[in-house]
Order: C-alpha cells, then structure tokens, then sequence
C-alpha cells in the first residue's frame, strides 16, 4: 500500500538535485563562449578586410607609447586579454572584436542570425558578457599586432564635433587639434587620449574642465610621476596633481 504522503528527500538527495541544476549554467556558458569564438573564426576573414597601405602605420612611435600606457599597458605581450593596472574591461584586440564582429559589417543567413544574438547579449549585459573576450583571442590570433593598432587608431569613437561622428585619432586631430595627427605635440595627443575612456564626457568643448582633469592626470601617468592602483582603476584618480 502506497503512503498517503511521500517522505521528505534526504539532505544528500536534495544537495545532489541542487548540484545537477547548478552543473547547466556554466555548461551553458562554456557552450556560449566556444560558439562565439567558432563564430568568430570562420567569419574573421570576411569582416577584417585588410588594411590599405597607408592605413597601416598611423602613429609615430612615442604616440604608440603614449596610448597604450592609458589604453592598454600589456598589448604587445597579451593574448588579447589582460588585467594590467588601469586596464579596465577592454584591451584594443577587445574593442576591434567589439567593433569588427558585433557593430561592424552585418552577414547574412545563419551567420548573421548569430551576429545578431551576440550584439543583443554584449547590449544588454556587456560587463558581464565575455562573448566579446572569446572573440578577442580571435583577433589576436588572426590579425598582427601592427595591424591592431592601426585599426584602432584609424577607427576609434571620438565624440561628436559640429553634430557629426568623430571616428579615429587622424579625423579627431583635425577637429580638435586642427592639424594632421602626425603633427601634435605630446600635450595635443594626451588631449585626444584623454577622450577615448568617455568621448562625450571628456569632449574638449562640451566639457572643458573634466577633459582638463584628465588629460593631466594622464600627463603624470605617461610622465611616471604616478601609477593606477588596481585593474579597474581607469579614472587615475591616484594621478591628481
């Protein structure tokens, strides 16, 4: 004969039922990631178009330094991930993956159904989302890192100016400089480098006072007169002069 009530499960069935529910989120992550990142590698060479000629050295050498000490200290050694200090979220292999697979050129059929996914995830949830970090070791893996370079500086949001767009440091330096990239002096570019973290906030017109404390506060950095303390510490507020 059957018990009118069924017995209560014992804590190590309930604990064993809780640890096969548990099991399926991060399988569920892992199948997301490794989905992404075959994604990304069978379409990388349809969306990295290569680069013309003239695209493919846009900064001088003490440019180059100046930039990857504000946006990415670890680039030329990282797989294109890195947790350097003052390093954020982002690297530039993962603003290119971000830029490149997600807001770049749109694919069609199944291809562009998955694009499509992966920006609505990154949107909604991006400091969670690491559909785009799996798709930055694709980056790195697919693209030198001179070429990396070369697109970030020729295509990086810039704010706006005169109601218009401003994408690259080349375009910004005529807008905000009024002269050729090539041409400004170090304080010009720590200008231009203090905008990337917040293009709209630390605009040069738009707000003169916060871009100002910026770009000082990078002056001291670039001069080493200061260091960010911890990996997320992107304001270099420990930069105050």
């Amino acid at each position: 004969m059957r018990p009118l009530f069924g017995t209560r499960p014992s804590a190590t069935a309930r604990m064993a039922v809780w640890l096969r529910r548990a099991l399926w989120l991060p399988l569920l992550i892992a199948a997301y990631l490794l989905t992404a990142a075959s994604w990304a590698w069978l379409n990388a060479d349809a969306l990295l178009e290569p680069l013309p000629a003239e695209s493919r050295a846009l900064l001088s050498e003490r440019q180059t330094a100046i930039l990857l000490r504000v946006e990415d200290p670890d680039f030329f050694t990282h797989p294109g991930l890195s947790v350097a200090k003052g390093q954020g979220l982002a690297t530039i292999s993962s603003g290119l993956a971000r830029d490149v697979f997600l807001y770049g050129a749109r694919l069609d059929g199944a291809a562009g159904a998955l694009q499509s996914l992966y920006r609505t995830v990154f949107d909604c949830c991006k400091r969670i989302d690491l559909g785009r970090d799996v798709m930055a070791l694709v980056v790195n893996a697919k693209l030198p890192k001179a070429q990396q370079l070369a697109r970030y500086a020729g295509s990086v949001y810039m704010g706006t100016h005169d109601g218009a767009q401003v994408q690259g440091l080349p375009d910004a330096a005529l807008r905000y400089a009024g002269k050729p990239l090539a041409q400004l002096n170090d304080q010009e570019f720590i200008g231009l480098v203090a905008m990337i973290k917040a293009p709209n906030q630390y605009h040069p017109s738009k707000a003169p006072a916060d871009h100002a404390r910026r770009a000082s506060r990078i002056a001291a950095l670039v001069a080493g007169q200061c260091q960010p303390d911890g990996w997320l510490n992107t304001s270099f507020d420990t930069c105050e002069r």
